[in-house]
């Protein structure tokens, strides 16, 4: 058997403490896989003031009370709780920095949950976390063979430990993946000095005269990780995708591998599931009709059986896809189809307002829920006929995974990881439907169109949506490939 390795995985958000995009589902699924395997994992999240410490189970850690967190000549401090993440087979221990200033005195992850702004001080808020995980490793005197670092929040984690602690982080080696390159961490030079790092190192951390944390990550980091293999090909030869960062990226060709984010088939399971109606058993039609049932009445639409059910799950950023989505409504509506829409609250808010007006305008066929709420996600993946997925770029697509795995037809725009995920034809569909990517108001149309088409088949389209409840979309291949490249770096 295989040496178990000691992991530490980090994030800015880890389900189920907090979710605002994605990578907080890989951020829990992942870790959980490499604990299968055999390794001692441990992951490592901010405490925002929307996390609940009695409802996730935080308590103290004596040693770990006021640490002291140094940044420039300023003395912060963080008391570091204790927690855990599971699934039905598997527990992984939880660090968690707690901060009254940077995080719990804030009620949203990375902006204002009521004016929809970013906070003004993320680059402090991220500098102080991930400066808390440099600190908490030196004070627990735990240098764990692996330190995991994902996307701009916590890329400045390798460079941090390897400059500030190059003696204690000797041995200690560190990856770093990329989710979504459409924020990199860019900020004012002058905040470089927060870090207290040396002079002669400062030029890896500026990019275009600003502070870069992802370029930071990249440059020391000793392998990159992307979320699909066309993600990564893409950062390293499309100047468009890379966000400025292409010589960046091809500086580190040899030490940088795409691989497929996947789901936790233990907690993704519609068989098993305690957060839906209905579970899965061998009647699909039953299944979808008792959670399609309860989304119709968490939206206060009217129950209508030949009606397809259309979700949509996204926030109001320019890559959502939501303005495309709200310039095709008009007709969308036009068709016989009820939408469903649970918008997180972030992006745009001018957007808002113009769906707010279509759901005034159309209370039949459209209803918008705000916020995120874990169990109305489970329920719409189990309850929708059909999920758009309308991102302009996707590395992954781990949430169309969860949608067909629950038997909610995608229809998505071909980007990114999407080809890897999930198999889609435009005409001989087998479970999924594909929007075109040349005019987007009428393709996100035409695809709607086709599947509502197709729909009107009722035996076809429980083939449709039964083949993608049969894919195999868990981690086991994937978190072996994980598994292999921190073995591969401790290699003498």
């Amino acid at each position: 058997m295989a040496k178990s390795l000691s992991v530490l995985f980090t994030a800015s958000e880890i389900y189920p403490f907090v979710k605002d995009v994605g990578m907080a589902d890989v951020a829990h699924s992942l870790p959980l896989a490499l604990k299968d395997l055999g390794n001692d994992v441990r992951v490592m999240l901010p405490k925002y003031g929307n996390i609940s410490e009695r409802k996730n189970r935080i308590h103290d850690i004596n040693r770990l009370r006021d640490m002291s967190v140094p940044m420039n000549d300023d003395v912060f401090f963080a008391t570091i709780k204790s927690s855990s993440i599971q699934n039905t087979r598997t527990k992984v221990q939880s660090y968690i920095t707690t901060n009254s200033n940077f995080f719990d005195a804030l009620k949203g992850v990375y902006s204002d949950p009521k004016t929809w702004e970013e906070y003004d001080n993320n680059d402090e808020r991220f500098i102080f976390f991930c400066r808390s995980v440099v600190e908490t490793c030196v004070l627990l005197n735990w240098f764990p063979d692996i330190i995991h670092a994902n996307d701009w929040q916590t890329a400045l984690i390798p460079a941090l430990a390897k400059v500030l602690y190059p003696k204690q982080f000797s041995k200690t080696k560190f990856v770093l993946t990329i989710h979504n390159l459409e924020q990199q961490g860019e900020y004012p030079w002058s905040k470089v000095k927060l870090l207290g790092i040396p002079e002669n190192e400062e030029s890896n951390f500026k990019f275009k005269n600003k502070l870069n944390f992802m370029k930071a990550g990249i440059k020391y980091a000793d392998y990159i990780t992307a979320g699909s293999e066309t993600f990564a090909k893409d950062l390293m030869n499309d100047k468009n995708i890379s966000g400025g960062l292409y010589t960046v990226f091809k500086s580190r060709k040899k030490d940088f591998k795409g691989i497929l984010s996947s789901l936790d088939k233990w907690m993704w399971n519609p068989e098993k599931d305690s957060l839906i109606k209905a579970k899965y058993e061998s009647d699909f039609d039953e299944y979808k009709y008792h959670n399609k049932v309860e989304v119709i009445n968490q939206f206060g639409f009217e129950f209508q059986p030949k009606v397809p059910l259309i979700g949509f799950l996204s926030d109001f950023s320019s890559q959502s896809g939501m303005a495309d989505l709200i310039d095709s409504l008009d007709s969308i509506l036009k068709e016989s189809v009820q939408i469903s829409i649970l918008g997180r609250k972030s992006g745009d808010i001018k957007l808002k307002a113009k769906l707010d007006k279509l759901v005034k305008s159309n209370p039949q066929k459209l209803k918008v829920i705000y916020g995120y709420d874990d169990t109305l996600v489970h329920q719409m993946k189990a309850g929708c006929d059909m999920f758009l997925f309308l991102n302009k770029y996707e590395p992954s697509g781990v949430s169309m995974m969860q949608a067909s795995t629950y038997g909610s037809v995608p229809i998505v725009r071909v980007t990114g990881g999407i080809p890897e995920s999930i198999e889609l034809y435009s005409k001989d569909n087998t479970n999924g439907f594909v929007i075109g990517i040349n005019n987007q108001k009428d393709s996100i149309f035409n695809a709607i169109k086709e599947a509502v088409n197709y729909y009107k088949d009722k035996e076809l389209w429980t083939e449709i949506a039964r083949n993608g409840m049969y894919e195999e979309f868990g981690w086991d291949e994937n978190a072996k490939a994980y598994d292999t490249i921190y073995r591969n770096l401790l290699k003498p």
